[in-house]
């Protein structure tokens, strides 16, 4: 496997501990009733979980393009 497919799972598991770490602040400020900075959380995770799948996605593609197969 290349480094850059491994990168690509790197960091496809970085933007989804981050989207999680922001979910978990969207439901604190969900349940203190501060909305706006929940929206705000969930908003910013949504972000994060855009980029995970991407980075997914490249290094699903790297692996057929280096081995052929999944």
């Amino acid at each position: 496997m290349s480094k850059q497919t491994a990168d690509h799972h790197k960091k496809a598991a970085e933007h989804h501990e981050q989207a999680a770490r922001h979910h978990m602040e969207a439901a604190k400020h969900h349940e203190a009733g501060t909305h706006e900075k929940a929206g705000h959380h969930a908003q910013v995770a949504q972000g994060h979980t855009v980029h995970a799948v991407q980075h997914a996605e490249d290094a699903a593609k790297s692996h057929v393009e280096h081995h052929g197969k999944m």
